[in-house]
């Protein structure tokens, strides 16, 4: 096993370890798995009530992430989609982008990072390559979109983001990476990873709507209102909740209740409250406990099973 030490610590190239579904208690019981859900559970909480244009302090090393993924989607400009095929979803240009993130994922951290950090960049890089699809399958999904949240879980483990940090951590850096995706979904036709098609919460994202729920608490606008599409045109640039649902508006076709009933019924409750409980509930259900979605998380030194 490849190691380089840091900081007072050996790192090691993180290994996939959930290789078959008897191994979902061992990952269930882990450090790393209650780590996971407090971190989701503290970044929702840290957004209550706060939409994108309030206050709130975005450090340098919080900037620093936003710029390495500016430059992570200047990279599709080198990769236009393949024309010359027709079909409806996985344009293989996604490949050559992918392929061009791995092989600059180790300067992008280099720049990003201080010194003292730079011992644990190849630990650090496979998070970040796998954090927006399989270039395999030409896919996407809420594992990637979890293999995302552990790098960053890996930043705040190693200091490089701070707890002070955990709104700009959902309303900056969250959010340039769902601008990120959402660009390549659409440049690149991705399939969806693992839908449960229209019984789905969505096709790609599931924290995008669980954040975005926190962030509705207090406000004016209703869980009703979520689906009324002029609120939606207004306001998806301060709510997450609502650029998730102004996507699939413009994504699919058909009345909303037909292609994402599950976000139909949640317009039906009466709290956000409520509805951000229950989205934390169902990711720990649906994303963290399916063999599916997590079989493919890798784990080091940072990030252990």
């Amino acid at each position: 096993m490849t190691s380089n030490r840091g900081i007072g610590r050996a790192y090691i190239v993180p290994q996939r370890q959930i290789l078959e579904p008897k191994d979902m208690a061992r990952w269930q019981q882990s450090s790393t798995y209650k780590e996971v859900v407090s971190f989701v559970e503290q970044l929702s909480k840290s957004v209550e009530g706060k939409p994108v244009s309030s206050d709130y302090v975005v450090s340098a090393n919080v900037q620093a992430v936003c710029v390495l993924l500016d430059k992570a989607e200047r990279l599709i400009e080198r990769h236009p989609p393949d024309r010359s095929t027709a079909s409806r979803y996985g344009n293989k240009a996604f490949r050559g982008w992918i392929s061009d993130l791995e092989k600059q994922a180790g300067e992008l951290l280099l720049d990003m990072l201080a010194e003292k950090y730079h011992g644990a960049i190849f630990e650090l890089a496979p998070y970040l390559e796998q954090a927006f699809g399989n270039a395999t399958r030409i896919d996407y999904g809420s594992g990637h979109e979890l293999s995302f949240m552990m790098w960053v879980l890996c930043l705040c483990k190693l200091g490089f983001l701070e707890p002070s940090d955990s709104t700009a951590i959902v309303l900056a850096v969250f959010r340039r990476y769902i601008l990120l995706c959402q660009r390549l979904q659409e440049t690149y036709s991705l399939e969806p990873a693992g839908s449960h098609g229209v019984w789905g919460l969505d096709d790609y994202q599931f924290l995008l709507f669980y954040f975005g729920s926190a962030q509705l608490i207090g406000s004016d606008i209703a869980p009703a209102a979520s689906i009324d599409m002029q609120i939606v045109s207004d306001m998806a640039s301060d709510y997450l909740y609502l650029q998730g649902i102004r996507f699939i508006a413009k994504t699919k076709n058909g009345p909303f209740f037909e292609h994402s009933r599950q976000l139909y019924d949640i317009s039906g409750v009466g709290k956000w409250e409520k509805v951000n409980q229950g989205l934390g509930k169902m990711y720990r259900v649906e994303v963290l406990g399916k063999f599916p979605v997590v079989q493919h998380l890798v784990f080091g030194s940072i990030l252990k099973l």
